[in-house]
């Protein structure tokens, strides 16, 4: 381990810039964030600094930070990477993920830290395989959206187009699957997401963990303890997790939330009967400008759109560098079914080799 790398506090972000260190500039342009919560992994990979970095992806926050920098950045099945030293955000969703600037390194480094774990009880006991070069890509057949695509302003639009355009020249089987969740899966993410993590940060109360604020009793010790030390990001998703997980919202919020869960699961699970692999964009927009949606909450978390559904299946996903759009770097997110991570890297290494 080289070193520690800047990120959101407890990971809630999407731009780092609700760090205590300050914001993460994106390396290809520093006006620009570098995406989050992971930004700072991103931007070491992405610069040269280190060849590869580890992350944490709770509803893209290594997928989104991978894309807005131009380097590759996995999410791994739920429980495929042990989770123990992670400090907990969302346990449902919470996964470590891997930067690097290439395939290779995301296997290997996949293959070294991937596997069951008896500190963590969620980690899968089957067996890894990275042999993904025995996988002919000319086998596999790779579904899109031109729904989602559609979604997408035109400038952004046109590199995915020419993907699909150039995997039909080389023969790969392509499919356009009609998939439409965007606009279930960010409200029921953020709310079992902050749901999950209003209870896992109530142990930061100044007693069991962190700094303290002395008080006149227990509740003005917790309260001035939680006031001082967590920030805005955090203390907004903490009341809104309480709210939803308070007696008289359970069941209009929370518990229909986890319904409309397996509904976004079944959806997209159901895709791999037909395909092999998933495109999606990982991101709306390329890089957007530091400080222009840190005070509108909603838009900065519908950058995370496309990341998100994914997340709350518990599927792998890699986003994949692909081109630029005005001078910045887009990534295609690559999505396959439970434990598949090989055809992901397989076809990963095909794009890198042959498109890129």
């Amino acid at each position: 381990i080289v070193a520690k790398t800047n990120m959101d506090e407890f990971a809630m972000g999407s731009s780092n810039e609700h760090s205590i260190f300050g914001p993460v500039s994106n390396p290809i342009d520093a006006r620009k964030v570098s995406g989050g919560s992971s930004g700072g992994s991103a931007v070491a990979v992405a610069s040269g600094v280190i060849d590869i970095a580890l992350g944490s992806d709770t509803g893209g926050s290594v997928r989104q930070p991978a894309a807005f920098c131009g380097v590759y950045g996995l999410k791994p099945t739920y429980g495929r990477i042990s989770r123990y030293g992670l400090t907990a955000f969302a346990s449902s969703l919470d996964q470590i993920g891997i930067f690097s600037r290439n395939t290779n390194d995301i296997v290997n480094m996949f293959q070294a830290i991937g596997g069951h774990d008896t500190h963590d009880s969620n980690t899968s006991k089957l067996p890894l395989n990275c042999d993904y070069a025995k996988i002919n890509t000319n086998n596999l057949t790779i579904g899109y959206s031109n729904h989602l695509f559609n979604k997408l302003n035109p400038d952004m639009r046109k590199p995915y187009d020419s993907l699909i355009d150039f995997l039909k020249l080389n023969n790969i089987k392509v499919k356009n699957i009609d998939i439409d969740l965007l606009d279930l899966a960010i409200p029921t993410y953020y709310i079992i997401a902050t749901a999950e993590a209003s209870s896992n940060l109530s142990r930061f109360d100044g007693i069991r963990y962190g700094q303290k604020q002395h008080g006149h009793n227990v509740h003005d010790l917790f309260t001035k303890t939680r006031s001082k030390f967590f920030g805005e990001e955090v203390k907004r998703r903490i009341m809104l997790g309480t709210y939803v997980l308070s007696s008289g919202y359970y069941d209009a919020y929370y518990k229909k939330a986890l319904k409309i869960r397996k509904m976004i699961t079944n959806n997209l699970v159901s895709v791999f009967s037909d395909c092999d692999l998933l495109i999606l964009p990982t991101t709306p927009t390329p890089a957007f400008n530091k400080q222009e949606k840190i005070n509108d909450s909603l838009e900065m978390y519908l950058s995370d759109i496309f990341t998100v559904p994914i997340s709350l299946a518990g599927l792998p996903a890699m986003s994949i560098p692909i081109e630029q759009v005005n001078g910045l770097p887009i990534g295609a997110q690559l999505c396959a079914n439970y434990f598949h991570e090989n055809n992901i890297f397989s076809f990963s290494k095909f794009i890198e080799d042959k498109f890129t």
